[in-house]
């Protein structure tokens, strides 16, 4: 089997990225897999010493086949440095595993990852493998394929990400004309449209709704396991996308053991998008909680620039 290179984006958070290394080491195939760290620059002075901390916390990193970091010099965020990370692995490597500095990870993540990708590499209609699912109730198959997406550690070809439009307006614009909106907020469960809109008008700079929109266009699809290998740890208030009003729809029990993957037949299955609506029915935010971490956000954000003008200063 063919392992692919890992991709791990970080910023100025070395507790988060110390915990998600020290997860991906304890899979098995660490050992024998590349890794490559992008570390992005800082965006002000208050973030230097945290950029720095960072890069001399990697530099001291071991247990996989190869380490190479890539240090930017000036801030690209985490759209584009996940856009153009991607495509620089996938043009040199074919394939990727991609993670942010956030994530926790089963043992046997690596494991289901490449065995996927080598799997399902010349099946056109899979776009991408996902590490984490839901912590739904309900029977569920080992692996299944969804046309939603998710980001927190998947993988894809260079095959599929050719096919990715960074142009937010275009993908809203395509998605309005076929009146699908609804379907790709599973069946209006979740403001994926929205997303986009913002990342469209300059409100947002997420990538992983146009990924999900230039997929979902071309009628694509993502495989899944039935147990999540994946928990996101990074929800806080200084996270890139603040998604702490959505703990509670993220939050799962990582599988204890492995996935099994055998090839299905690349069809999204109704039973589990029954199961993934209803979970999101039960655990999506409320309007008041949404606005109370928006201005938690808020506050945040305005400590955090004052902050930086101080330093200036100083």
């Amino acid at each position: 089997m063919r392992l692919a290179p890992i991709a791990l984006f970080v910023y100025n958070r070395v507790f988060f990225a110390k915990r998600t290394i020290e997860a991906l080491q304890k899979n098995l195939l660490a050992g024998e897999s590349d890794l490559f760290v992008f570390s992005d620059g800082p965006k002000s002075n208050y973030d230097e010493k945290r950029v720095s901390e960072m890069r001399e916390f990697l530099r001291k990193v071991d247990g996989f086949k190869k380490i190479e970091i890539i240090e930017k010099d000036t801030n690209l965020g985490l759209a584009e440095s996940i856009i153009s990370g991607v495509t620089e692995i996938v043009n040199m490597r074919d394939r990727v595993i991609v993670l942010e500095d956030d994530l926790d990870l089963s043992p046997y993540f690596l494991k289901f990852m490449n065995e996927a990708l080598e799997l399902y590499s010349n099946e056109d209609r899979v776009s991408s493998v996902c590490g984490h699912f839901f912590g739904v109730t309900g029977k569920i198959p080992e692996t299944f394929f969804l046309k939603m997406f998710s980001s927190y550690g998947w993988a894809t070809w260079k095959r599929a990400w050719g096919f990715f439009e960074k142009d937010g307006k275009k993908l809203l614009r395509k998605l309005e004309e076929l009146k699908c909106g609804k379907a790709f907020d599973m069946n209006g469960m979740y403001p994926f449209m929205r997303t986009l809109k913002k990342q469209s008008t300059g409100l947002s700079d997420a990538w992983a709704a146009r990924w999900y929109a230039s997929s979902y266009l071309r009628n694509s699809l993502n495989l899944f396991p039935g147990r999540s290998l994946v928990d996101h740890i990074g929800i806080a208030p200084d996270s890139s996308h603040n998604v702490t009003p959505y703990a509670k729809l993220y939050s799962v029990n990582m599988s204890d053991r492995p996935i099994v993957v055998e090839k299905v037949k690349p069809e999204e299955d109704p039973c589990v998008v029954k199961i993934v609506e209803e979970h999101m029915k039960r655990t999506m935010p409320n309007v008041t909680t949404r606005a109370f971490y928006k201005l938690q956000r808020f506050f945040y954000s305005a400590r955090k620039s004052a902050k930086n003008i101080i330093s200036k200063w100083l």
